[in-house]
């Protein structure tokens, strides 16, 4: 891989790799010391021109973990807030050698222009590009479906793909990249996808993606998910009243206490309760549901670090095969 821009563009071969590579970095956390040789003298930029905390976060952990120099770039109080363009902003940190971008971008198509110039000789990380992907979001949920689904199916992890899998995707899916990102890589690794929203919520297209669509999350819940995926109401984006008001939007389309007890109620032991985060509690999510023990939201953010330090790994060391424990094996053994 040169650049990790959309799961779209991921194969099922170079998707299941990204994630097998995360298994042996979660492996690296649980040691006494939670570092890797691989990516020493290799810089790593974060470059986040919207707000975040769990993806830059997220991606300074992992950047650390695999023994790199990491520059963290906030828009807020940097030449970009005096007009500064995003050319000017890459030939600056190409100057400085960098070896990697993670960039986060309001503007949906921001990684792949930087990806795609001759403006910066580095690997891009798409963190987040407006209304269009977040393909670290979707691979970190792709991670945690897989080891629970193993775990069901009684089979390994690693190696193992998302066939016979149930995904109920809930929310705000017009404005949410979390969902077109984790739409197309559930696709890719088998999974059967369904969209539940309001009708003003649901992009125009949409009919045309590999999936089911239904506006009722009574009638979704009721077909048996094996995972359902909460997604966040995103205010900021919206400059229009797309529903009667958020009590009205919380009755329908929120993962009540209700409906958390009607998982119980139609034999879904094994069903799973996922949110990308920040989550709005009582809103889309209720406490109960968000803490009970169906929740991943914990889970995700921890695979978080391990499947951002699988993509650095392979976007900048340069071997898609030799595994990125073994050089460190004798240097760190614990």
């Amino acid at each position: 891989m040169r650049h990790l821009l959309s799961t779209r563009d991921l194969s099922r071969r170079d998707a299941i790799r990204i994630l097998d590579v995360a298994e042996e970095m979660s492996a690296v956390g649980e040691r006494e010391i939670k570092k890797l040789p691989a990516l020493r003298g290799r810089t790593v930029v974060n470059l986040f021109f919207e707000d975040s905390t769990r993806t830059r976060i997220s991606f300074e952990a992992a950047a650390k973990r695999l023994s790199a120099d990491v520059i963290t770039f906030a828009v807020k109080g940097s030449s970009v807030s005096k007009g500064e363009s995003l050319k000017d902003t890459a030939q600056t940190l190409e100057a400085m050698s960098a070896d990697a971008v993670v960039i986060r971008h309001w503007a949906s198509g921001a990684p792949a222009r930087l990806a795609t110039s001759d403006w910066i000789d580095a690997a891009v990380i798409n963190a987040g590009d407006g209304m269009h992907e977040h393909p670290t979001q979707a691979l970190l949920d792709a991670f945690t479906l897989r080891r629970h689904w193993a775990k069901v199916s009684g089979v390994p992890s690693v190696g193992s793909d998302l066939a016979g899998m149930a995904v109920t995707i809930v929310g705000d899916v017009l404005h949410s990249r979390v969902a077109r990102s984790n739409l197309w890589l559930l696709e890719t690794l088998g999974a059967s996808v369904t969209l539940v929203a309001p009708p003003t919520l649901v992009p125009v297209g949409a009919e045309r993606w590999p999936c089911r669509i239904t506006y009722d999350l009574d009638e979704a819940l009721a077909a048996g998910p094996d995972a359902v995926m909460m997604l966040r109401l995103q205010a900021e984006r919206m400059n229009a009243a797309f529903f009667p008001s958020t009590r009205e939007y919380s009755r329908r389309w929120g993962f009540d206490d209700a409906r958390l007890a009607a998982l119980d109620t139609h034999g879904l032991d094994h069903t799973v309760i996922m949110h990308p985060g920040p989550m709005n509690r009582g809103l889309e999510i209720s406490a109960a549901a968000a803490d009970s023990p169906r929740s991943t939201v914990l889970a995700q953010v921890r695979n978080g670090v391990s499947v951002r330090m699988a993509a650095l790994y392979l976007l900048l060391s340069g071997d898609d095969h030799q595994s990125p424990t073994t050089e460190s094996t004798q240097e760190n053994p614990r």
